[in-house]
């Protein structure tokens, strides 16, 4: 046994605890001995890929490589398109709604595509899906509802279905209002006469012939084969049929979800399979401790994130903490990428046992690059932010004399940084600066800073200026020291909070600390 699995069976990070119980079902021979563990994620395509997606497939795969580290059974991830289900309502953001609307009701494969570039609107999707996935990097292997209804690959476990089929209604019956409970069926016949996948009672079946019969608004009774792609089953039974068909041994859900898969797990049993092993993660909250929606479009998207921060630390706030809500807003941006940074840095001084528990390890699935990002993003924020400026060489001027071995060049991870911060600087820092002017007991302690700062050889480190800042607070009086951090973030920087202020004047410059103080206490407009 190597040194990592044995390190593994011992890790404490979610997915190696993940990896454990789906170790313990491949052992038990739950997996159906099919040669691999096949992982699973579902997809909705009537809408684009989103910042959802992103996570349940950056989560699932974390769990994949820590179960790879512990077991030599072959892995498989399926990102399943549910492209057979009917659309319901038209999209807001595609055009040609009205002649998408002329479809409503039919599969999404079944309907043309209003962007005119594939064979169909789920396909069109679907696409999109893929290039989503792979712009990350991601290993998956694509797999499409249509094709395995229409293919056959699910008849026998639809048949399956019929066999069961009131074992199936008692499961999912008690769970539904009077109104959806009198016209509910496993099965959504597809109308060959309007290709729409109908929710109709069903009023006959023949298991020997394999159809069943469904009564139309105008009274007559139509007979339609349950495979082939003649019938969608509901999404519940269609979860459970999928995890026996495939025989997927992990999947993920939402919170949203939970009663869904106790449901889909019960279906799945009856038809003589083992539901995989799940993990329930909690959902996003907006800026105002919402749930985010797609339909309302509050939070934010993963365009949005990847404007103001690179993708890591998006995996990273993914990573952190799972089964806890979390806003999901730009202010928790920043944040984000200083932890991936801080983890990042840490990772080569650490023992293995640690590094496998560390973030970094999880997200670049065991390496992760060894460039030094050489300064934090927040202290990039608050450089844009003094300097008033949106061109990286203006930050990359104070960086080099800072930092003399990094350049552009030398140092990318740092360069594509200046790159973030500048747009987030733009977009969300200078429209909210509200610089104040400070009361004679601060403004007497600003002084102080001018004076030591003077009296500081230009070369002094960020300690050295952070010690004397202490000193300079306690001298003063202030009985909480972060009022008087506070005090010069606001007072200098025009803002509520900010950087470890000796590094952030030992990065913008002793001479040039001492001017923008002076140009605060004649009252300057730093804004200018």
């Amino acid at each position: 046994m190597t040194d990592i699995r044995i390190l593994a069976e011992n890790a404490k990070s979610w997915p190696f605890q993940e990896a454990k119980m789906l170790l313990k079902r491949v052992k038990e021979g739950k997996n159906l001995k099919k040669g691999y563990v096949l992982f699973q994620t579902g997809y909705g395509p009537s809408g684009l890929p989103h910042i959802g997606t992103f996570g349940e497939v950056a989560r699932t795969l974390m769990v994949r490589h820590a179960f790879e580290q512990m077991d030599d059974t072959p892995t498989r991830l399926f990102a399943f398109s549910d492209d057979m289900d009917g659309l319901r309502k038209v999209p807001d953001n595609i055009p040609e709604r009205a002649m998408v609307a002329e479809h409503l009701g039919k599969p999404l494969t079944a309907i043309p595509d209003p962007f005119g570039t594939h064979d169909s609107f789920g396909m069109h999707n679907n696409s999109k899906l893929c290039t989503f996935l792979d712009k990350f990097g991601f290993d998956y292997e694509f797999i499409s509802a249509t094709d395995c209804y229409r293919s056959g690959k699910f008849d026998a476990m639809i048949m399956r279905v019929l066999e069961n089929y009131e074992a199936v209604m008692d499961v999912i019956l008690p769970t539904l209002g009077p109104e959806r409970r009198a016209s509910y069926s496993p099965f959504l016949p597809i109308c060959s006469k309007t290709g729409q996948v109908l929710q109709v009672p069903i009023v006959e079946k023949n298991l020997k012939a394999g159809t069943v019969v469904y009564e139309e608004e105008d009274g007559k009774k139509t007979e339609t084969l349950v495979t082939g792609g003649n019938c969608k089953l509901q999404w519940k039974v269609d979860w459970a049929m999928r995890w026996k068909a495939l025989r997927v041994d992990y999947e993920m859900s939402g919170k949203d979800l939970i009663e869904s898969t106790k449901l889909s797990g019960a279906v799945c049993r009856i038809l003589g399979g083992n539901p995989p092993v799940g993990f329930t993660y909690e959902l996003f909250l907006d800026e105002n401790g919402e749930k985010i929606s797609k339909s309302i479009g509050n939070g934010l998207s993963v365009e949005e994130w990847l404007t103001y921060a690179p993708p890591e630390s998006l995996a990273q706030f993914m990573f952190q903490k799972p089964r806890a809500a979390k806003r999901l807003y730009f202010d928790v941006i920043p944040r984000q990428v200083d932890d991936y940074l801080q983890h990042l840095g840490a990772f080569a001084g650490q023992e293995l046992h640690e590094q496998i528990e560390n973030p970094s390890w999880h997200i670049h699935r065991g390496s992760p690059p060894t460039e030094d990002a050489h300064l934090s993003f927040n202290i990039l924020l608050n450089l844009a932010s003094v300097c008033h400026t949106e061109d990286q060489s203006v930050l990359w001027h104070f960086i080099s004399r800072y930092r003399p071995d990094a350049s552009p060049e030398t140092a990318p991870m740092l360069n594509q940084l200046t790159g973030y911060a500048i747009n987030y600087y733009r977009d969300f820092i200078k429209p909210k600066k509200n610089y104040r002017t400070p009361n004679d007991q601060e403004r007497a302690a600003i002084k102080d800073v001018v004076k030591m700062l003077k009296n500081m050889d230009a070369d002094a480190g960020a300690e050295t200026i952070q010690s004397e800042l202490y000193e300079i607070g306690k001298r003063h009086a202030f009985e909480n020291l972060r009022d008087w951090f506070k005090c010069l973030y606001e007072v200098l920087l025009g803002q509520p909070q900010g950087p470890r202020m000796g590094s952030f004047i030992a990065l913008y410059g002793i001479v040039e600390s001492v001017s923008l103080i002076e140009r605060v206490l004649s009252g300057e407009d730093l804004m200018r």
